[in-house]
């Protein structure tokens, strides 16, 4: 069995496995008849489960909300172990161009590809996640998904309506992948039309630099006061300068259940209409995206 210490660089190790994971292993797919893709080629950070993000975000959110080492105490109660020995590894996974292409031309449904994504891509996010633990394991370290954990939640928080105890967008943040638009979807390098999930393991790995200051520096409209093309976009409404309704969204989502069944034949939902059509579906947008 081959242990941790067999690779140098455990980075560049625990990249290539989530990275090999999408591009290569027949589990990345839509389950559509061309059996296409689901997800494009991923991109992989890290962030110390000692930064004291995750201490804000449990401030804020609210009590229940998961520090990293609350989440892997839980899973290994009899291990000794300190915030600083924890690494969390996180993951963008972009939709394909054929995906984006798709959902590009809606107005108020998903488009068949992009509910596909929604349900059986977050399979494929599962299956990588049960994946990455796994592997961990077999080198002998322990790792633990946030969301495949018995004791995951969804929650409500006073601040901001629906939540849960662990946020893969939050965990991407601060693992230097993106940062926050007006309809809280994460702006990547790859893009706001993605997926993300993240593993917490007892690795130590250099956190992955935050190229940004403030977690609204890739939005246009926070930064610049300009875009405001993803409020144009959702059909709900749920969008507006002052920020993104989840309410409305939800409900919005409930109504595409019956159109993706009786269209597409399968049991799903999903929108991303904010995530594609507009200047940072595929890259941190600029100035000259709008003009």
């Amino acid at each position: 069995m081959k242990t941790i210490k067999h690779f140098e660089n455990s980075e560049s190790w625990l990249e290539t496995i989530v990275r090999s994971f999408i591009n290569k292993s027949p589990e990345n797919s839509l389950r559509n008849e061309k059996n296409e893709k689901a997800w494009a080629d991923p991109v992989v950070g890290f962030s110390s489960g000692n930064d004291p993000l995750y201490q804000f975000y449990k401030e804020d959110i609210g009590a229940f909300y998961w520090t990293p080492l609350e989440i892997f105490k839980n899973t290994f109660p009899w291990l000794e172990v300190t915030a600083d020995q924890l690494t969390v590894v996180s993951w963008v996974l972009p939709q394909t161009e054929a995906t984006k292409s798709d959902n590009r031309e809606q107005t108020f449904y998903p488009s068949e590809r992009w509910a596909r994504s929604r349900i059986y891509g977050e399979e494929v996010n599962d299956k990588l996640r049960k994946h990455v633990v796994k592997t961990l394991l077999e080198s002998g370290r322990e790792a633990v998904a946030p969301l495949l954990a018995p004791h995951y939640e969804t929650k409500t928080s006073k601040r901001y309506d629906f939540a849960s105890t662990w946020s893969e967008r939050h965990a991407a943040y601060t693992s230097g992948l993106g940062t926050f638009g007006i309809c809280d979807g994460l702006i990547t390098p790859r893009g706001k039309a993605m997926r993300c999930g993240s593993v917490i393991a007892h690795i130590k790995i250099p956190p992955t630099k935050r190229l940004y200051k403030d977690h609204h520096a890739h939005c246009l409209f926070f930064s610049k006061g300009i875009c405001r093309k993803c409020v144009q976009r959702c059909p709900a409404g749920a969008i507006t300068e002052r920020g993104h309704d989840k309410v409305k969204c939800e409900k919005h989502l409930e109504i595409t259940e019956e159109y993706v069944k009786s269209h597409f034949g399968f049991e799903g939902y999903g929108c991303g209409l904010c995530q594609t059509g507009v200047p940072c579906e595929s890259k941190i947008p600029t100035q000259n995206d709008i003009e």
